[in-house]
């Protein structure tokens, strides 16, 4: 590194750390210019683009597909490259570390691999052919970590590692989104302690008012970057900073954490997305992108409870509306869309969208469908419905009205909408594989979210692939047609300008466009069949490969990508 840029930068990392932990800034700011120094010493030019249309993400842990005497690792890698290879640019592998519980986000040593799940030359082989996404559990430690074991001990490194609390202190303000004790006694050879566990008693919160946890940190953050993780989401990173006497979350110093990170990461490793991971309502969630300073990429939290309201009332208002008034991400960042994932489909995004009474009629319905719920501890000390726990497929086998045969019909056009918005889209597997509900793995370890964990054999779900007549099949074959179709369009680069059409309670209406294309997305979120008048030109839709002059017929949750192209193509 240059002496001219090093002393550029030196000075926005002294005001980082300045923030965080007062006149000790200027050496902490050179500590971590040599710990870079080491890592990267030479600067390279980002990349000219972030992303585009092409940019898929797929979301799995290291042993959803499973051979027997295998590594799930190795098995996953095959399945990547056989089946998905032309499906995803990008692939979230879930937590793949020696862990405790909460299948992996309570980690016992971030620097190794889970020896169930293979090594890490199996990890860095997926990583030359997918661009890999890693977890960075920044917020706490498995009670089993070497630091925590350490602390019991009083010994280092560990023994100012986390937060001590007097279990007297008045804590009715931090926000809570679970019903477990916020503080959990531990016993050490100094008696009993007090610790901060917002998770849950084997999650254990690290002290970053400690600037030696940051930096231990920093090290595990630069240990997979070396590893060729390309995407690092920061998971849980909105309760990292605590002061007591405040809520505990979003604080200040959460901000100033990640945009040096930020800084450290576009400095290394140009091209890196940052990514945080923050299950709150909207303009919490997006405040991650700071001045487009902080994450490159925001989880679009209130879409999955937005589109399966809309689907199981068969009325796309709200979703509308929240997407109408959806500013735009700043430059250089934009939204990671989803409908599903490894945890349940978060219920706090909706608070001021939807009513209360609809959100417990929500909870309701899915429960009909086998489905469960989380609940969370409000300041009052009342609970509340945090998160539904449900398969997105088996969700979607049903409405209010009640379950019938359209359930395949409702999946694929909700994922249509997922494809259709500004950003990029991401595939839970069990959903991209039409999984139901996982009861028995609900029953074997109690843990509700278990219900959308399943693990599949891998040659029972090849079998199954391999069967015209498989659900599995006929799910996975059109949703891949989507996802082609969507990665020539143009239009779909998450940069593309996007309008939201208000065209009645039925549809969800969604306009892309861009220099070389106009393409109108409508979905019918009902079970009736649904007709629209197409604006005057050159239409097709590119689904069917058709024409469309006039009125355009949509049947029940049908989907109807209209482009116009520029200049439109010769006959």
């Amino acid at each position: 590194m240059s002496d001219h840029i090093s002393t550029a930068i030196s000075k926005r990392f002294e005001a980082h750390f300045e923030a965080l932990y007062g006149e000790e800034g200027s050496g902490l700011a050179r500590n971590l210019l040599d710990k870079l120094s080491a890592f990267a010493p030479d600067i390279h030019p980002p990349p000219k683009t972030l992303w585009d249309q092409q940019d898929l993400l797929l979301i799995t842990y290291g042993d959803s597909i499973r051979t027997v005497g295998a590594a799930p690792l190795r098995t996953l890698h095959q399945f990547l490259c056989e089946r998905l290879a032309d499906t995803f640019s990008s692939v979230h592998i879930l937590p793949y570390f020696p862990y405790s519980s909460d299948d992996g986000f309570a980690v016992i040593d971030y620097l190794k691999v889970n020896p169930a799940l293979g090594d890490w030359p199996d990890i860095e082989r997926i990583a030359i052919d997918f661009r890999l996404m890693t977890d960075l559990v920044i917020n706490h430690v498995s009670s089993q970590h070497r630091w925590l074991q350490n602390f019991l001990q009083d010994l280092d490194p560990g023994r100012d590692y986390f937060i001590e609390v007097d279990p007297e202190t008045d804590l009715s303000m931090v926000v809570r989104p679970r019903t477990t004790p916020l503080l959990t006694r531990f016993e050490t050879n100094k008696g009993s302690r007090w610790l901060w566990t917002t998770f849950s008693a084997d999650q254990v919160d690290t002290n970053f008012h400690n600037p030696k946890v940051l930096f231990e940190y920093i090290d595990i953050l630069l240990a997979y970057l070396g590893r060729g993780s390309k995407l690092i989401r920061l998971d849980a990173i909105a309760y990292l900073w605590k002061e007591i006497g405040t809520p505990c979350i979003h604080l200040p110093q959460t901000h100033t954490v990640v945009k040096l990170l930020r800084e450290m990461v576009d400095l290394v490793a140009p091209g890196t997305l940052l990514i945080t991971e923050t299950n709150v309502p909207h303009q919490e969630n997006i405040s991650y992108f700071g001045e487009g300073d902080e994450a490159q990429v925001v989880y679009q939290f209130p879409l999955p409870p937005l589109v399966l309201h809309a689907f199981y009332r068969g009325d796309a208002s709200h979703l509308t509306h929240w997407a109408r008034n959806l500013d735009p991400p700043p430059q250089g960042c934009t939204f990671l869309n989803f409908l599903s994932s490894h945890d349940g489909i978060g219920l706090r995004p909706l608070e001021g969208l939807v009513t209360d009474q609809e959100v417990l009629d929500l909870v309701d319905g899915m429960r009909t469908l086998g489905g469960k719920a989380s609940m969370r501890t409000r300041p009052d000390g009342s609970q509340a419905p945090y998160e539904l726990n449900i398969s997105w497929f088996s969700a979607m086998q049903g409405t209010c009205r009640g379950k019938d045969g359209l359930g395949i019909e409702r999946h694929l056009c909700a994922h249509a909408i997922m494809l259709a918005l500004q950003g990029i889209p991401a595939f839970y597997i069990l959903s991209l594989l039409g999984t139901e509900n996982d009861l028995e793995g609900v029953e074997r370890t109690g843990a509700a979210r278990s219900i959308n964990r399943h693990k599949w054999d891998h040659q029972a779900l090849e079998s199954l692939l391999n069967d015209p007549n498989s659900v599995h099949r006929s799910v996975l074959s059109r949703l891949q047609d989507l996802i082609r179709i969507r990665r020539e369009q143009p239009a779909f680069h998450p940069d593309a300008h996007q309008q939201i059409h208000d065209m009645g309670p039925e549809v969800f209406v969604v306009e892309r466009i861009c220099q070389e294309q106009t393409l109108v997305a409508v979905h019918n979120v009902t079970p009736k069949s649904h007709t629209l008048s197409v604006p005057e030109g050159e239409w097709r839709e590119l689904i069917s490969s058709s024409r469309i002059n006039g009125t355009l017929d949509l049947p029940p949750y049908g989907t109807a990508w209209l482009s116009q192209s520029y200049p439109p193509p010769t006959r």
